[in-house]
Order: C-alpha cells, then structure tokens, then sequence
C-alpha cells in the first residue's frame, strides 16, 4: 500500500457533486471577478470566524504583506515573529521593508510568550504570531503584551481555520487575523486565494481598496495598491466547503486523537496542545531524533510524510543578508531537525491509518 502525506482529491469527492454545480453556477454566470461570490463568502467566513469584516484576496502571502502595508508598518520598524514558521510569514514582513526580530518557539510550536517582551524595543511596531499546524498560541497572554507595550496584533491563521484560544477563534483576538486558501488547507480552495478578517470598518476600506489597484472607484487612485483578488470561482467552490468545514475539521480530529492514543514508540515524541486550545491539525507533527532515518524507513514502506520545515528563515539564502549563523536560533534549529509530519487528509481510510501507526511503532 502506497500512502502520500496529502490527498486533495478525497476532499473534493466527499464533496463532488456540490462543487461541480457551484462550478458550473459561477462559469454561466458571465461574472468572474468581484461579484457576489466574493461578498457572500467574505460575509459567510466573517461570520464563521466571529469577526466584523472579511475581505477576500488573492493569497495568504498577499493578507500577510498587506496586513502590514495597511497598517503603516515599513522600513526601520521591526515585527516580533517566532522564528519557526514558513518563510512566507517573514516574507509579510521584509516586503515592506521591515526587519523580522526572531523569538524561539515553545513546547506547542507556537511563539514563546516569555520571550517576546525582551526583544522589543523603540522600533518594535507590531507582534506577528503563528498558530502554526493549526495548534493556537497562548492569545491570552500575548494580547496582554500588545495592549501593554502599544503594538500592533497580527495572526498568520494560513493553517488554523476554525482553531480557537478560550473558544475564540484564531485570526480574531488582534488588528488583522490572516488567512490562506491554498488547496491544501483545511479551508482549502481549488486554485490560490486568500482574506483577512479585521474589527475595524476603516480596515476593512483599507483593505478594499489596496486589493484593487489602491482604488475605491474605478480608475480613481489614492494609493499604490495591489491586485490581489479573490475570484469568483474560488470563492464559490470556498462557499461549499465553509458550509462542511466543522464536519472537515472534526475528521481531522478524530484522526489525530486515533495517532494520539496508538502511537507507542519511545523514539517517537508527539505533538500536544497548549492548555485552553482547540486545534484543527492542519498537521500531524512528531519529533524524532533520527528524524531522516525514520523518514527514509517509512518511504520504504510506501508512507509518505513532508518535514515542515527543513530549513528555518533566518537561515535560508533569501535572508542571508540579516547576517545569522547556524546556532543562533538552537530551539528553532533543532525543530528543524527532528520535525515529521505524518500522513493526515480527509476521507483517510482506517486501514491507511492503522498501516501508519504499524510502521512508526515498528520503527527501531
């Protein structure tokens, strides 16, 4: 038996018949970008979030650029970030030229709160968190130092849709809670998209407008926006699995309880969440000290898995230029080292289940 760490198409056939008429409701329409699509999810997913104001765009990499353009945030500012996280978290930050101030992760993978207030200075403009495998971060706490030192909020929710702190949902507790589409997300689209939520009705007319050419109408320019909109089509097809996304996300669940309760290898250490947190595990991340060797016996038995992430921004080739060294970051670095993520997809079969928890157990 062959099993890869993602199966989109599972997705899209518990589905099927739903998306292919949506589909075709969008095509025959003769309107693709903009139209009421687009206002019928941004009403629906800020709704669902709990938040005032969603906006559509083109991508989760543009919410997060965006997020700090909007909010005033440019060069010689710096932005707090766990240092852990996907290079496009960081990329929001450099493309407006800011600086990225890196704090190490805590034992959730997420931002560790007890580090972040000595990292800021005058310059420190806002605090960028992850909730990072769909597994929150400690929103409680790090509110409270934003509210304290005067700093702008910013939450990359790229893998937390419907993930909750206190049972208020991730992407609602700062100034911009940010979000991705990409297909494999647990919200996931067909194609690239992307929103952010916002409190703010002057956010929200921000955001409008630098999603379109920095226009409130057309041809009509008060800024130098973007074009980062959500099509239509996407945003249809999106309609159909928000209407899903509990039923989604409790599979995801139940899954990760399964791996959770019949994973026993003493080699092996597993992912657990942070006390008031409700995770939708966008990931099912171990650790394991001879991480390649385990990753190169489970291909062998025809199991799939993806290391998120290998190599941590700080050290990557795009950010050479911040001048750090391997060693500055040790907790991050040994993450990098020894994270897995095993295979976790909706419409997963028991017996592919069962093949992977055999073989993690088997492994010596």
């Amino acid at each position: 038996m062959k099993i890869m760490p993602n199966r989109m198409d599972r997705g899209f056939y518990q589905y099927q018949q739903e998306f292919e008429e949506k589909a075709l409701e969008v095509l025959r329409s003769g309107w693709y970008v903009l139209g009421k699509e687009v206002s019928a999810f941004e009403k629906e997913f800020a709704a669902y979030t709990g938040a005032p104001y969603c906006i559509g765009l083109a991508s989760g990499l543009d919410a997060l650029w965006l997020a700090f353009r909007v909010l005033g945030i440019g060069p010689g500012d710096e932005v707090i970030v766990q240092a852990n996280t996907y290079i496009a978290s960081v990329m929001g930050i450099t493309i407006n030229g800011a600086v990225p101030v890196f704090v190490e992760p805590d034992a959730h993978f997420g931002i560790d709160v007890d580090r972040i207030e000595e990292k800021i200075t005058e310059r420190t403009k806002a605090v960028l968190v992850v909730h990072l495998y769909g597994m929150p971060c400690h929103m409680g706490r790090i509110t409270g130092l934003c509210k304290k030192h005067g700093l702008y909020l910013v939450e990359d929710c790229a893998q937390s849709h419907g993930a909750c702190f206190d049972g208020q949902m991730t992407g609602t507790f700062g100034d911009v809670g940010c979000f991705s589409f990409y297909p494999s997300k647990n919200l996931g689209a067909f194609g690239d998209g992307g929103a952010v939520v916002v409190k703010e009705e002057a956010l929200d007319k921000a955001f409008r407008m630098y999603r379109n050419y920095g226009s409130e109408k057309r041809y009509y320019n008060k800024v130098v926006g973007a074009n980062s909109r959500l099509d239509e089509l996407q945003a249809g097809l999106l309609r159909v699995r928000l209407k899903h996304l509990d039923e989604i996300t409790q599979e995801r669940i139940a899954i990760a309880d399964t791996y959770t309760s019949h994973l026993k290898n003493p080699l092996i250490k597993l992912p657990v969440l942070a006390e008031h947190t409700t995770g939708v595990w966008h990931q099912y991340v171990i650790r394991c000290e001879e991480r390649d060797r385990l990753l190169s016996y489970l291909e062998e038995k025809g199991i799939g898995t993806i290391i998120h992430y290998p190599i941590p921004p700080h050290l990557s080739e795009a950010y050479q230029s911040f001048g750090y060294q391997k060693g500055d970051l040790p907790v991050t670095e040994h993450l990098a080292d020894t994270v897995l993520s095993l295979p976790l997809y909706n419409g997963m079969t028991e017996e592919e289940l069962d093949c992977v928890i055999r073989a993690v157990n088997e492994f010596c």
